[in-house]
Protein backbone atom coordinates (compact mmCIF):
# COMPACT_ATOMS: atom_id res chain seq x y z
CA UNK A 1 0.00 0.00 0.00
CA UNK A 2 3.06 2.59 0.88
CA UNK A 3 4.50 1.60 -2.37
CA UNK A 4 1.49 2.09 -4.27
CA UNK A 5 0.57 5.95 -2.15
CA UNK A 6 4.43 6.75 -3.82
CA UNK A 7 3.82 5.52 -6.72
CA UNK A 8 0.25 7.44 -7.41
CA UNK A 9 1.90 10.23 -5.94
CA UNK A 10 4.61 10.42 -8.39
CA UNK A 11 2.80 9.31 -11.51
CA UNK A 12 0.04 11.97 -11.18
CA UNK A 13 3.06 14.85 -10.17
CA UNK A 14 4.69 13.88 -12.82
CA UNK A 15 1.71 14.37 -15.34
CA UNK A 16 0.68 17.40 -13.51
CA UNK A 17 4.25 18.80 -13.85
CA UNK A 18 4.18 17.90 -17.59
CA UNK A 19 1.39 19.72 -19.28
CA UNK A 20 3.33 22.23 -21.14
CA UNK A 21 2.13 25.56 -20.29
CA UNK A 22 4.26 27.43 -22.35
CA UNK A 23 3.55 25.42 -25.64
CA UNK A 24 0.26 25.10 -24.90
CA UNK A 25 0.16 28.87 -24.83
CA UNK A 26 2.09 29.56 -28.12
CA UNK A 27 -0.66 27.21 -29.64
CA UNK A 28 -3.42 29.08 -28.68
CA UNK A 29 -2.18 32.17 -31.01
CA UNK A 30 -1.31 29.80 -33.44
CA UNK A 31 2.49 29.27 -32.85
CA UNK A 32 4.79 26.52 -31.96
CA UNK A 33 7.32 28.16 -29.35
CA UNK A 34 9.62 25.45 -30.17
CA UNK A 35 10.21 26.86 -33.94
CA UNK A 36 10.28 30.63 -32.26
CA UNK A 37 12.57 33.01 -30.53
CA UNK A 38 14.97 30.61 -28.03
CA UNK A 39 12.88 27.54 -28.63
CA UNK A 40 12.44 27.06 -25.08
CA UNK A 41 8.96 26.18 -24.04
CA UNK A 42 9.52 28.37 -20.63
CA UNK A 43 7.88 31.57 -19.35
CA UNK A 44 10.94 33.92 -20.84
CA UNK A 45 10.61 33.02 -24.27
CA UNK A 46 6.67 33.30 -24.16
CA UNK A 47 7.74 37.11 -22.67
CA UNK A 48 9.38 38.02 -25.71
CA UNK A 49 7.52 36.37 -28.07
CA UNK A 50 3.48 36.82 -26.92
CA UNK A 51 4.10 39.68 -24.58
CA UNK A 52 4.08 40.15 -20.74
CA UNK A 53 0.52 38.93 -20.40
CA UNK A 54 1.29 35.37 -21.50
CA UNK A 55 4.47 35.58 -20.36
CA UNK A 56 3.20 36.18 -16.88
CA UNK A 57 0.41 33.97 -17.40
CA UNK A 58 2.88 30.85 -18.00
CA UNK A 59 5.12 31.94 -14.97
CA UNK A 60 1.98 31.65 -12.43
CA UNK A 61 0.56 28.27 -14.77
CA UNK A 62 4.57 26.38 -13.71
CA UNK A 63 4.70 27.89 -10.46
CA UNK A 64 1.10 26.68 -9.76
CA UNK A 65 2.22 23.09 -11.13
CA UNK A 66 4.57 22.59 -8.25
CA UNK A 67 2.49 23.90 -5.67
CA UNK A 68 -0.30 21.75 -6.97
CA UNK A 69 1.24 18.71 -6.49
CA UNK A 70 3.03 19.31 -3.09
CA UNK A 71 -0.11 21.09 -1.68
CA UNK A 72 -2.82 19.12 -2.94
CA UNK A 73 -1.76 15.80 -5.09
CA UNK A 74 0.29 14.89 -1.88
CA UNK A 75 -2.53 15.75 0.48
CA UNK A 76 -5.01 13.93 -1.76
CA UNK A 77 -2.75 10.46 -1.91
CA UNK A 78 -2.17 10.69 1.74
CA UNK A 79 -5.97 10.83 2.68
CA UNK A 80 -7.03 7.84 0.63
CA UNK A 81 -4.29 5.58 1.92
CA UNK A 82 -3.99 6.96 5.76
CA UNK A 83 -5.92 5.79 8.31
CA UNK A 84 -8.22 4.49 9.31
CA UNK A 85 -7.50 2.31 5.71
CA UNK A 86 -3.48 2.16 7.34
CA UNK A 87 -2.64 2.59 10.62
CA UNK A 88 -0.33 5.72 11.49
CA UNK A 89 2.48 3.33 11.53
CA UNK A 90 2.05 1.76 8.14
CA UNK A 91 0.84 4.66 6.53
CA UNK A 92 3.30 6.68 3.79
CA UNK A 93 4.08 10.40 5.64
CA UNK A 94 2.92 13.10 4.08
CA UNK A 95 6.61 14.65 4.32
CA UNK A 96 7.31 11.95 2.14
CA UNK A 97 4.84 11.94 -0.26
CA UNK A 98 5.05 16.35 -0.73
CA UNK A 99 8.85 15.18 -0.99
CA UNK A 100 7.98 12.89 -4.38
CA UNK A 101 5.14 14.99 -5.13
CA UNK A 102 8.02 17.92 -5.91
CA UNK A 103 10.72 16.43 -7.16
CA UNK A 104 8.15 14.49 -9.68
CA UNK A 105 6.41 17.75 -10.76
CA UNK A 106 9.96 19.36 -11.63
CA UNK A 107 10.46 16.37 -13.12
CA UNK A 108 7.80 15.95 -15.52
CA UNK A 109 7.79 19.91 -15.70
CA UNK A 110 11.57 19.47 -17.80
CA UNK A 111 10.88 16.45 -19.57
CA UNK A 112 7.53 16.35 -20.63
CA UNK A 113 6.36 13.02 -22.06
CA UNK A 114 4.02 15.40 -24.22
CA UNK A 115 6.46 17.13 -25.97
CA UNK A 116 9.76 13.77 -26.31
CA UNK A 117 10.67 14.46 -23.26
CA UNK A 118 12.04 17.57 -23.87
CA UNK A 119 10.62 20.52 -21.68
CA UNK A 120 11.81 24.06 -20.06
CA UNK A 121 14.55 24.48 -17.09
CA UNK A 122 12.17 24.06 -14.20
CA UNK A 123 12.96 27.44 -12.17
CA UNK A 124 8.95 28.46 -11.75
CA UNK A 125 8.26 24.87 -11.19
CA UNK A 126 10.90 24.72 -8.89
CA UNK A 127 9.85 27.80 -7.24
CA UNK A 128 6.16 26.65 -7.17
CA UNK A 129 7.41 23.77 -5.40
CA UNK A 130 9.70 26.01 -2.52
CA UNK A 131 6.63 28.06 -1.58
CA UNK A 132 4.89 24.57 -0.73
CA UNK A 133 8.33 23.12 0.76
CA UNK A 134 10.42 25.94 2.02
CA UNK A 135 8.66 29.34 2.55
CA UNK A 136 11.52 31.28 3.88
CA UNK A 137 14.36 29.56 2.00
CA UNK A 138 12.74 30.28 -1.31
CA UNK A 139 11.78 34.28 0.25
CA UNK A 140 15.84 34.73 0.83
CA UNK A 141 16.52 32.65 -3.12
CA UNK A 142 13.65 35.04 -4.41
CA UNK A 143 15.33 38.27 -3.56
CA UNK A 144 18.64 36.37 -4.85
CA UNK A 145 17.43 36.04 -8.04
CA UNK A 146 15.53 39.74 -8.36
CA UNK A 147 18.91 41.15 -7.05
CA UNK A 148 20.87 39.64 -10.07
CA UNK A 149 18.65 39.86 -12.23
CA UNK A 150 18.30 44.05 -11.72
CA UNK A 151 22.17 43.59 -12.05
CA UNK A 152 22.87 41.90 -14.91
CA UNK A 153 19.96 41.45 -16.66
CA UNK A 154 20.78 38.26 -17.65
CA UNK A 155 17.98 35.64 -16.72
CA UNK A 156 20.50 32.87 -17.15
CA UNK A 157 22.50 34.43 -14.72
CA UNK A 158 20.59 34.70 -12.39
CA UNK A 159 18.32 31.67 -12.12
CA UNK A 160 22.26 30.13 -12.01
CA UNK A 161 22.84 31.93 -9.24
CA UNK A 162 20.20 31.00 -7.24
CA UNK A 163 20.36 27.37 -8.19
CA UNK A 164 23.57 27.68 -6.01
CA UNK A 165 22.16 29.63 -3.39
CA UNK A 166 18.95 27.58 -2.99
CA UNK A 167 20.64 24.68 -0.89
CA UNK A 168 22.68 27.14 1.29
CA UNK A 169 19.73 28.83 2.12
CA UNK A 170 18.10 25.33 2.89
CA UNK A 171 20.57 24.66 5.11
CA UNK A 172 20.90 28.26 6.84
CA UNK A 173 17.16 28.66 7.73
CA UNK A 174 16.04 25.01 7.56
CA UNK A 175 18.33 22.73 8.90
CA UNK A 176 17.48 19.40 7.88
CA UNK A 177 19.75 17.31 6.02
CA UNK A 178 17.40 15.76 3.62
CA UNK A 179 16.18 19.11 2.43
CA UNK A 180 19.57 19.95 2.17
CA UNK A 181 19.98 16.93 -0.42
CA UNK A 182 17.05 17.38 -2.07
CA UNK A 183 17.65 21.18 -2.81
CA UNK A 184 21.37 19.87 -3.98
CA UNK A 185 20.17 17.81 -6.35
CA UNK A 186 17.26 20.06 -7.81
CA UNK A 187 20.27 22.94 -8.44
CA UNK A 188 22.11 20.93 -10.07
CA UNK A 189 19.86 19.74 -12.50
CA UNK A 190 18.84 23.21 -12.56
CA UNK A 191 22.75 24.33 -14.21
CA UNK A 192 22.80 21.07 -16.23
CA UNK A 193 19.19 22.20 -17.66
CA UNK A 194 21.14 25.97 -18.29
CA UNK A 195 24.46 24.38 -20.23
CA UNK A 196 23.75 25.80 -23.22
CA UNK A 197 23.23 29.22 -21.21
CA UNK A 198 26.67 29.07 -20.05
CA UNK A 199 28.31 27.88 -22.74
CA UNK A 200 26.77 31.45 -24.32
CA UNK A 201 28.14 33.17 -21.28
CA UNK A 202 31.21 32.12 -21.68
CA UNK A 203 31.32 32.52 -25.28
CA UNK A 204 30.15 35.83 -25.00
CA UNK A 205 26.74 35.45 -27.12
CA UNK A 206 24.79 35.51 -24.36
CA UNK A 207 21.52 37.94 -24.61
CA UNK A 208 20.30 40.19 -22.00
CA UNK A 209 16.83 40.03 -21.42
CA UNK A 210 14.79 43.03 -23.03
CA UNK A 211 17.07 42.64 -26.68
CA UNK A 212 15.08 41.40 -29.26
CA UNK A 213 17.44 38.85 -30.21
CA UNK A 214 16.33 35.39 -28.71
CA UNK A 215 19.73 33.68 -26.97
CA UNK A 216 19.02 33.74 -23.39
CA UNK A 217 16.13 30.71 -23.18
CA UNK A 218 14.75 31.58 -19.75
CA UNK A 219 14.12 30.04 -16.82
CA UNK A 220 11.63 27.86 -16.91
Amino acid sequence: MVFAAYALVVLGSYLLGSVPTGYLAGRARGIDIRKVGSGNIGATNVFRVLGKKAGTGVLLGDALKGWLAVKVLALAVEALFGPPRMTVETAPSLHGLELAAGVAAILGHNYTCWLRFQGGKGIATSGGVMIAWLPQPFLVVLAVWILVFAVSRYVSVASIVTAVALPLATWRLDGRVEMAVITSFLAALAIYKHRANIRRLLNGTENRFGRKKPADGGPT
